[in-house]
């Protein structure tokens, strides 16, 4: 039975109706969907102790999409270089935007969880919205699903020509990762070089109190530009985002 005649005989007429609404398509197994859909916070508990929740769908979406993204900048900049593609990447995929895209959808209000427990910073939006691409991928398969994501989402709500010229917020894309990989990140002032007018400030960028980078500058803000985007090529380059 597909998914459009089953929407006629199921309790879960408002989510099979909303997958359609938001993505163009009716899914098969919509229990992908409400798994997708819910928050840690809200987690089932199985008798092992296995906690039912979206976070293991989250991993394979992060995966999923990133793949999707790479594959269409690497074709639409064939003369780019990996920096160039790098970026670009993470201006799609990053928290803070996959969290305006899954509220600008309306998949934030299809969240299960209990949301006295999350973070006032949270990132159930932007985490949900991977879900749901994992949950997608299971249910029609990748090629399917890295053309709702192309053709639905990229081509609808990103302007790739646009984001050429936007600027990386390097220390919103760190604190974003470790948020979300639950890691400590701190910034903090070692040193403090000349004195007066010509003083200039060195800040350090700590994950878990080891230090990842340090740059200095005039001003402490501008210091923590250039080490948080120090942090997170090394980032990148170590393998961890």
């Amino acid at each position: 039975m597909t998914g459009r005649f089953k929407l006629y005989f199921t309790s879960n007429k408002t989510l099979y109706k909303a997958i359609k609404n938001i993505f163009g398509f009716y899914p098969e197994h919509i229990s992908l969907y409400k798994l997708a859909l819910r928050h840690r916070s809200a987690s089932e508990k199985k008798l092992n102790g296995y906690k039912l929740n979206n976070e293991r769908l989250e991993y394979l979406g992060d995966a999923i999409l990133s793949a999707i993204v790479a594959d269409l900048l690497f074709k639409r900049f064939p003369y780019k270089s990996e920096g160039f593609l790098t970026q670009m990447r993470s201006k799609i995929v990053s928290r803070s935007s996959l969290n305006q895209l899954s509220n600008k959808l309306g998949l934030n209000k299809l969240i299960n969880s209990s949301f006295d427990q999350l973070n006032p910073n949270r990132s159930a939006p932007g985490d949900t919205f991977e879900a749901v691409v994992a949950a997608m991928y299971l249910d029609k398969g990748f090629d399917f699903t890295r053309k709702i994501i192309i053709n639905r989402i990229i081509n609808i709500h990103f302007d790739l020509d646009e984001l050429v010229n936007t600027e990386v917020n390097y220390k919103s894309r760190v604190l974003e990762w470790a948020q979300k990989e639950k890691r400590q990140l701190v910034f903090k002032v070692i040193d403090e070089i000349g004195e007066r007018q010509g003083k200039q400030y060195l800040v350090a960028v700590f994950v878990d109190d080891k230090k990842i980078a340090q740059a200095q500058d005039y001003t402490i803000k501008g210091a923590e530009k250039l080490a948080s985007e120090k942090a997170w090529k090394e980032l990148h380059e170590s393998g961890l985002q």
